[in-house]
């Protein structure tokens, strides 16, 4: 067996030795290696299968093949193939964009042209928004309204893929606002009533568009507080969750103990926690599941707090329907996802994760070197994309043994392969499965 272990936790690695061992399981996938590519695969357990056979990597052959029958599932090297939907224009488009975007220079000018003074000048303003809107706009938003992002929905279904409605709203700073912002995430579920059916396979929610941010930073302090200090600290707005932390978490955010939640703050976390509870039955009412977005670690506690309390409420049988969002670029991931999914096996909770690599690297690291503490994340990308595959490979083989989901936001072709590959043995077994029954 070869496999990766920066950045995992042991408890991780015993897993993985555990079940190798087993004679009913098998070796993990192999050591991946690294580029950067987009790439999202989702994979859903609806039921146990037969154990996963051993998995090989071909590093001359880029196909995905089925190895009792040798048919191809995908060819990476086959871009006419890949991308026989869209147009050379729009392709020419979206290369310039993305190499746009990675350098830093253009992207300190467009911000810097953003704010300044210039574009309360009504003509400026309009070039400029002009400029946007057929570029960077057009190549990362779907659309204005439901309306414009349905049509790209349909698009999308129609090329053989399914979308995760993202509605763009964080960072509220009020009860009204998060009102507004609910019912927006409230809308978007509904929404896709209208689309063709399995076009959609998730709606993407925000903690900090329904939940004032200055809430959500008191909430983070009083459960790391608690975590360290479990006898002393009394919690009585706490509602039944998984675990939020690791022993190797973060904690430098909470230097003196935090006052307990006023009357009025447990009343606005109680409206909170309310329009999370009215996005769940409203996804409950229309069949479409629910991911939670991870933040940065001053409140990620709150958000975790969130997403596993409504988890605990609603996930049931086989298949989540609120899933959370670990974040492999973050040194304690690997222990969290262990420690979250171990302890939902023991209640008996499908759980489910959206695997990334992570957004906040600059106010992370900016924080931490203010405070002079070490970096909550990996000290090298190799380190992150260690983490992002071990991790992928645990929660993969622990679906394909149980319940639960998992969500692969890989944006790397190399993970994209290895674990794609997985999913589609995964997902033959579990056909089979089927059968059987």
């Amino acid at each position: 067996m070869a496999m990766t272990t920066n950045g995992l936790s042991n408890k991780i690695i015993r897993s993985f030795i555990r079940r190798v061992n087993s004679p009913t399981h098998s070796p993990t996938p192999p050591r991946f290696q690294t580029t950067q590519k987009n790439q999202t695969t989702t994979i859903f357990a609806p039921q146990t299968p037969k154990p996963l056979q051993t998995v090989t990597n071909n590093n001359n052959n880029n196909n995905v093949t089925n190895e009792e029958t040798h048919d191809t599932i995908f060819d990476f090297e086959d871009t006419k193939g890949l991308f026989s939907s869209v147009t050379t224009g729009k392709l020419l488009r979206s290369a310039a964009n993305l190499n746009l975007a990675a350098v830093e220079p253009v992207v300190d000018l467009g911000m810097w042209v953003m704010r300044s003074k210039a574009m309360e000048v009504g003509l400026f303003k309009d070039v400029v928004l002009g400029t946007i809107k057929h570029t960077s706009y057009e190549h990362f938003v779907a659309g204005a309204d439901m309306e414009e992002t349905g049509q790209t929905v349909k698009k999308l279904w129609e090329s053989g893929l399914r979308g995760m409605l993202d509605y763009g709203l964080e960072h509220a700073v009020d009860n009204e606002s998060c009102d507004l912002n609910a019912d927006q995430f409230v809308n978007t579920v509904e929404a896709t009533q209208s689309l063709p059916p399995t076009s959609v396979s998730f709606v993407v929610v925000k903690i900090t568009a329904i939940c004032p941010i200055s809430l959500l930073k008191r909430v983070s302090d009083l459960l790391r507080w608690e975590y360290k200090n479990p006898s002393s600290t009394k919690l009585p707005w706490k509602l039944k969750t998984l675990p939020i932390f690791a022993e190797t978490s973060p904690f430098y955010h909470t230097l003196v103990e935090p006052s307990p939640l006023t009357s009025e703050e447990q009343h606005d976390l109680e409206l909170a926690h309310q329009r999370l509870v009215n996005i769940c039955n409203k996804s409950i009412e229309c069949n479409v599941p629910v991911v939670i977005d991870a933040e940065d670690t001053s409140i990620q506690p709150g958000i975790d707090y969130f997403t596993y309390s409504a988890a605990v409420m609603y996930n049931k049988g086989e298949k989540p329907l609120v899933s959370g969002t670990i974040q492999a670029y973050l040194k304690d991931a690997g222990e969290r996802l262990y420690e979250t999914k171990k302890a939902a096996d023991k209640m008996g909770l499908p759980v489910g994760f959206k695997l990334v690599r992570g957004a906040y690297m600059w106010s992370e690291s900016k924080l931490a070197n203010s405070l002079g503490v070490d970096s909550p994340i990996h000290n090298s990308i190799s380190e992150t994309h260690d983490c992002y595959n071990g991790c992928a490979s645990f929660m993969l083989d622990e679906v394909s043994n149980g319940p639960g989901g998992l969500i692969l936001a890989t944006h790397n072709l190399e993970s994209g392969k290895s674990l794609r590959l997985l999913c589609f043995r995964l997902l033959r077994f579990l056909l089979i499965g089927k059968c059987l029954v």
